[in-house]
């Protein structure tokens, strides 16, 4: 198994509350764990808004072994623009396909469903058991140049290539862990304001090397190596870098997210609580105003 792993995909989210029933009922997702913040992440894991916001992990199982779902809400905001980066999340599970039928937003072709959630963002559920433990198959992402992507990908990255056909390319570290697939678009990559970021853990020591390897490919570095503090927690170091269309990486030190990422049990509780504290919906919808957007 490949020392580096896939952990999760960023989703901004601006309406909290009916976005995590869909996970929750829908997809059947359970919270691992939820965190709230006072000022802005300084590796822009929220986006680069300097406000209050609350992170909340979701998923099948912890992820340590496992691909999740980071859900970054910024208090104040009540949408995200969407672009032609984020595809979809492909999701294996019988459960998740037969909840997801009932969805209002299904498009039902034979033994697969594509839902969306309420804040827009695509999910392909289909029928049947997963091949490993992960329901989660792959994420989808655009791209403008297929060749130059996987050299990227594959160089700097370290990812190897599972299979190619027909304009889009499927890569990943492991078999058993959930892929990226890059699908050729015609014309440049619009991130928008909903634009997320795709989560690698490797070895702490392979940091400097990762950011090396990308400074001689003649890519951006979004963040140089960096500490993040969590309170109360572990202490991840990080690298954050641009492909060259665009889409955010963040490779973080294996040994101490290992730590950072443990389940909470508390976590279904401190979102429920936190959800039922914040007021905001309300406030604008007394004054038939609509939350600002991104």
């Amino acid at each position: 198994m490949s020392a580096k792993r896939t952990l999760h995909f960023v989703f901004k989210i601006g309406n909290r509350k009916d976005t995590i029933q869909f996970y929750r009922k829908a997809l059947g997702m359970k919270v691992l764990r939820h965190e709230e913040f006072e000022e802005g992440c300084k590796a822009s894991c929220n986006g680069p808004y300097d406000g209050t916001w609350s992170k909340t992990m979701i998923g099948y199982g912890p992820e340590d072994n496992h691909f999740v779902c980071e859900l970054t809400y910024n208090y104040g905001i009540g949408n995200y623009k969407h672009g032609n980066d984020y595809l979809g999340m492909t999701i294996v599970s019988d459960t998740a396909f037969e909840a997801c039928k009932k969805e209002s937003k299904c498009c039902l072709d034979k033994d697969q469903c594509t839902v969306t959630s309420p804040c827009g963002y695509k999910f392909i559920i289909k029928s049947g058991a997963s091949k490993g433990h992960d329901p989660v198959e792959k994420v989808s992402l655009g791209c403008s140049n297929l060749e130059k992507t996987l050299k990227y990908w594959m160089e700097v990255c370290g990812m190897k290539l599972f299979n190619q056909k027909d304009g889009n390319a499927v890569l990943g570290y492991d078999e058993s862990q959930a892929k990226l697939e890059f699908v050729a678009v015609n014309g440049q990559i619009e991130h928008e304001t909903a634009y997320g970021r795709i989560a690698i853990a490797c070895p702490r020591s392979e940091l400097p090397g990762i950011q090396d390897a990308a400074k001689k490919s003649g890519h951006k570095i979004l963040t140089e190596l960096v500490s993040l503090d969590t309170p109360g927690k572990a202490t991840v170091e990080v690298v954050i870098l641009a492909d060259p269309d665009g889409h955010e990486i963040c490779f973080v030190g294996d040994e101490a997210f290992v730590q950072l990422s443990q389940v909470d049990e508390a976590g279904d509780k401190l979102l429920d609580d936190a959800i039922a504290a914040d007021k905001s919906d309300e406030w604008y919808a007394k004054r038939n105003k609509q939350k600002p957007g991104a």
